[in-house]
């Protein structure tokens, strides 16, 4: 199974006429956050395919259309313009989906770092974990495994992350691969302009990838 993760860029590998060509063979759509709505909702479009996504640090104003108390008034503020896009994939923070064989868990966010939206402190990230658990171990016992990808916009702490206080990594991604052994981890967050910066590293049985732009994953379909 071939999986298509974005994050962070409008990649021009994508928004191009040669999409439908170039990714033919895409089974599943991830975003790792920082991108508009109408992005998805382009590739969803053209490839004909199921996006699973969460959302980042940036590139917000779709968020609250995901939360149970948002007020759909179409006069409240601009963040109703991404409405008609509501359709271009899943919202999965805190979530896990089970989609073609594959088990896809989301955590979206960055580390805090100034007090905006979708900011998380190492305390604020583990309880959204804790949401996940019941789930996992759900899976854990039907299909002899926790998950397979992670699908989350930070980067794990010390793990293709940065120093500076918004793209340090958490620590407690570095727990959740030790326990629950995802096949991957992809996230965002980190942007890369050098063919030479690190994209992908393993930690333990996790293969840690940054879907900077765009990146293609094969993933084996696990039997039960």
């Amino acid at each position: 199974m071939k999986i298509l993760c974005v994050a962070d860029h409008v990649d021009p590998l994508i928004y191009s006429t040669n999409i439908r060509k170039r990714f033919q063979d895409v089974d599943i759509i991830l975003g790792a956050g920082d991108l508009r709505l109408k992005y998805y909702d382009y590739i969803v479009s053209n490839l004909n395919k199921k996006c699973f996504f969460v959302f980042g640090n940036h590139r917000l104003s779709a968020l609250d259309l995901y939360k149970k108390n948002y007020n759909l008034n179409p006069f409240k503020d601009d963040r109703n313009s991404e409405k008609e896009y509501l359709g271009a994939g899943m919202h999965i923070d805190a979530k896990v989906v089970f989609e073609k064989g594959i088990i896809i868990a989301g955590l979206g966010g960055s580390r805090w770092y100034n007090g905006q939206e979708n900011q998380y402190t190492e305390l604020g990230m583990f309880l959204k974990i804790l949401k996940l658990i019941p789930f996992l171990v759900w899976h854990r016992i039907v299909h002899k495994r926790f998950l397979d990808v992670l699908l989350a916009h930070a980067a794990p702490f010390e793990i293709n992350d940065r120093s500076d206080p918004c793209h340090k990594g958490f620590k407690v991604f570095r727990w959740f691969m030790r326990v629950f052994k995802p096949r991957y981890l992809l996230h965002g967050h980190i942007h890369l302009y050098n063919q030479n910066d690190i994209r992908r590293t393993k930690y333990y049985n996790t293969m840690v990838v940054n879907a900077y732009n765009h990146v293609l994953i094969d993933i084996e379909v696990e039997k039960k």
